[in-house]
């Protein structure tokens, strides 16, 4: 039911420590207490809770009979041992059986109460990761290019439509934004797909040997020319030739692609011989390409040559709602199958931090903060400093959509991107009037200083962003 207080089962044989611990949590949670662990196993048997405190030393079913019992029943409950005999081998073992937390008795009520909190969300956070996990494998996969965003929909639609018709197609974009991966998708769409696709980045080519790439030489056409060669054109025959970063070929050559795009024929560098091909050029390139034409670097001829359907690949940050998504798929790849996922913090900084290298570096970054992750889940720590610092944070703080954004999400999606917004907002303007003063903060807040930590950590908001100097 909407709105119910998480449950709680307390299982203790000391009648005092159950009274206690309704005490304690009767006001947050909705306590079910227990007298022994045969009693709690046939609740258990009933019903499922979302946290178990339970004593070590009772008799018949002991804590770790509760324990096991709970992690085979409900794997998602989360348990808490409590013992009168603080032991580290005993907390160790514990922890390896599946418990979340170990207390030791005399305990503090308010520690009793922040683990049971962490425990509960440490669930909500595990809940996240498996929907989360449920919408990766749910993301539309367009040959490579995946996502949900209505901007990337866009993008698989225009694809798809002009994929079919042999048309040149150029695809412009920021490094990063998979335009290789578009003009792959092009190919596997096109009637040409089960021809090759030949991809050539035309800006890491040496200005020299441009044109021998491209069209082919002769033998002995130039020093080191032992042989006839042929060219990239001709590899490519009956399929599709990507030229990637187009924008920086010599205009020389420039005159002989325009020539091949023209004539469907190239001629080998050392001979007038024409060689006839049939290829559909994808070009792309990071660059204005009209502005190039106005600067003189780029032939107006080949421009509109190209220009048949231009595709704008969106940057990652024009699609921040894929960026978890991506973030668990490039996980799945990290070879790291003990991490559960991400942290709702390193999940936030991953979709606040301004992205200049897009999809690429975002996969770079998850690997490597599955690399360094020491924990079940990556923080904020593991991930690379340039997306964690307060520059990085306020570059590209995310907002609340507009609200036509907001309409196209599920209804709980669009008020959680709000209602964290707005949290995020407050918390950053309460920090920044107290200089990062967590106790007088909560004060003006309203609630307990813990309280208060919880929420700065859960948004991101750090304490220490805010401190003056002396």
């Amino acid at each position: 039911m909407s709105g119910a207080k998480p449950s709680v089962l307390v299982v203790d044989d000391k009648e005092n420590m159950l009274k206690l611990f309704a005490r304690i949590l009767g006001d947050a949670y909705a306590v079910t207490t227990a007298p022994d662990g045969v009693q709690a196993l046939a609740l258990l048997s009933a019903r499922t809770f979302d946290v178990v405190v339970t004593d070590i030393q009772m008799p018949g079913a002991d804590g770790f009979t509760v324990l096991r019992e709970v992690k085979r029943r409900a794997p998602d409950t989360e348990v808490v041992l409590v013992t009168a005999y603080a032991s580290i081998p005993k907390a160790v073992e514990a922890i390896k059986e599946g418990a979340y937390d170990y207390l030791s008795k005399p305990f503090d009520p308010d520690e009793v109460a922040l683990v049971v909190a962490r425990a509960l969300e440490r669930q909500r956070q595990r809940r996240d990761a498996q929907g989360l996990a449920a919408r990766v494998a749910r993301m539309p996969d367009f040959h490579g290019l995946r996502g949900t965003s209505p901007a990337l929909r866009k993008t698989h639609a225009l694809l798809a439509q002009v994929a079919a018709r042999d048309l040149t197609v150029v695809l412009t974009g920021e490094t990063g934004t998979g335009k290789e991966l578009a003009a792959r998708a092009l190919h596997r769409e096109s009637p040409r797909r089960d021809k090759p696709f030949v991809a050539v980045n035309c800006g890491a080519l040496p200005a020299e040997l441009v044109e021998s790439e491209l069209f082919g030489h002769a033998k002995g056409a130039f020093t080191g020319a032992t042989g006839a060669k042929a060219g990239l054109f001709e590899e490519a025959h009956g399929g599709t030739l990507f030229l990637d970063e187009v924008g920086d070929l010599p205009l020389p050559v420039q005159v002989k692609l325009n020539r091949a795009l023209q004539e469907k024929e190239i001629r080998r560098v050392g001979t007038t011989t024409p060689v006839t091909v049939d290829v559909r050029v994808v070009a792309a390139t990071h660059r204005d390409l009209a502005h190039e034409v106005a600067a003189g670097r780029f032939r107006e001829d080949l421009y509109y040559r190209l220009e048949g359907v231009t595709v704008r690949m969106p940057a990652l940050r024009e699609r921040r709602e894929d960026i978890p998504l991506l973030a668990m798929h490039f996980l799945a790849g990290a070879n790291r199958p003990e991490l559960e996922g991400f942290t709702p913090q390193a999940l936030q900084a991953l979709t606040a931090a301004p992205w200049p290298g897009n999809v690429r570096q975002l996969q770079n970054a998850v690997a490597r903060a599955a690399a360094v992750a020491a924990g079940p889940r990556i923080t904020p720590e593991d991930l690379p400093p340039e997306l964690t610092t307060p520059s990085a944070r306020a570059s590209a703080a995310p907002g609340p959509l507009p609200a036509e954004a907001l309409a196209k999400q599920p209804y709980r999606e669009a008020v959680d991107r709000v209602r964290d917004a707005v949290s995020r907002d407050y918390l950053t303007a309460l920090m920044q009037e107290f200089s990062g003063n967590v106790t007088h903060a909560a004060e003006r807040a309203g609630m307990e200083r813990e309280s208060l930590h919880r929420l700065l950590k859960r948004y991101g908001v750090r304490t220490e962003d805010f401190k003056r100097g002396d």
